[in-house]
């Protein structure tokens, strides 16, 4: 039983470095940074506006408060962000990369605007224009299970090298 118990916990252990092994690049726009320099940690203690009303401003990061993961630099607005985020990434990390979540509901990879965000079931899902958020806003559950079955064939794709539509972002501050 315990050999039993063993093989289980190290095949768990081994699927989730395959996992994090396989995750797709992270969308760095160009400010050099994951999320334009906005602060990943600081979307989870903004408040969050009704379906259908545009979400507070992003924190932004400063650029000598940063984090390496998945090939990126992360900023943040603080040290104990940086030390939030380092603790547990995959808590912080935008879905998906950093890509629009409504674009991967729809089969491709387009940049994630970090203007446009929203969190559901504690995890941060971006998208590219305020049209895209409401088509993403109609019916979001059924968006992410599409996302959710799209993305295992995307991910291995390059990040998307596109520039965010009417977005003109600003490397961290610092």
């Amino acid at each position: 039983m315990n050999r039993f118990v063993l093989s289980i916990a190290a095949a768990a252990t081994a699927l989730s470095f395959a996992n994090q092994a396989f995750a797709g690049e992270q969308f760095i726009d160009e400010t050099g940074f994951a999320v334009s320099g906005y602060d990943v940690v600081a979307y989870f203690s903004l408040p969050q506006n009704p379906v259908g009303q545009t979400q507070p401003a992003p924190v932004e990061g400063n650029k000598s408060i940063t984090a390496e993961h998945n090939g990126a630099t992360f900023a943040f607005s603080s040290e104990e962000n940086r030390d939030a985020f380092t603790a547990n990434p995959a808590k912080y990390v935008p879905q998906y990369d950093g890509h629009c979540a409504y674009g991967v509901a729809k089969g491709g990879k387009v940049p994630g605007n970090p203007t446009l965000w929203r969190i559901i079931d504690d995890k941060l899902y971006l998208n590219i224009t305020k049209n895209v958020v409401g088509f993403w806003e109609e019916d979001i559950p059924a968006n992410i299970n599409l996302s959710t079955g799209n993305w295992p064939s995307l991910d291995p794709q390059p990040a998307s090298d596109a520039t965010i539509p009417q977005w003109s972002s600003a490397a961290p501050q610092g």
